[in-house]
């Protein structure tokens, strides 16, 4: 941690699926220590596996050779939040393009959701060519204050 009250973790691994489990714990460590709750820390997860699953399978289409990098930035304190990014070594895409899953003609396929989920559950996404090749998903997701108690209304 350095003095401000920043955390950050590099990842580094080949396209194995087998690599989830471990993002995801250090997902769930990062949420909590800038003060999310159950559900939201559920929902970041959901939203990381999502992006290294599209890593590996769309990006690197599978190839071992190629590596996905995942970088989580924790800032705690005022204006708390979690920053994580997800880059693979693919060809990339023009996010622009990707389908509407909620279309009449792709509401039953099984793909193409993941995008459209990340986009429901963080609170900033950008999709980008990474400089270094390949595709980059910067999400984020900010811790809210505490809601303090509204005073009781006064009948008039």
């Amino acid at each position: 941690m350095t003095a401000n009250g920043h955390h950050i973790v590099r990842l580094e691994f080949t396209s194995a699926f087998e690599m989830l489990d471990f993002v995801q714990i250090v997902s769930d460590h990062m949420s909590r220590g800038i003060g999310l709750d159950e559900d939201a820390v559920h929902w970041v997860s959901v939203a990381i596996r999502e992006s290294v699953i599209n890593a590996i399978k769309h990006g690197n289409r599978n190839d071992e050779t190629k590596r996905v990098f995942v970088e989580f930035e924790a800032a705690s304190g005022a204006g708390a939040q979690l920053a994580i990014c997800v880059r693979d070594q693919g060809e990339g895409f023009d996010p622009q393009v990707v389908a509407d899953p909620l279309a009449p003609e792709n509401i039953l396929k099984s793909s193409g959701r993941g995008i459209f989920l990340i986009r429901n559950f963080m609170d900033d996404v950008r999709l980008q060519r990474a400089a270094e090749g390949g595709m980059e998903i910067r999400m984020v997701k900010r811790a809210q204050p505490p809601e303090q108690p509204s005073a009781p209304r006064r009948l008039s």
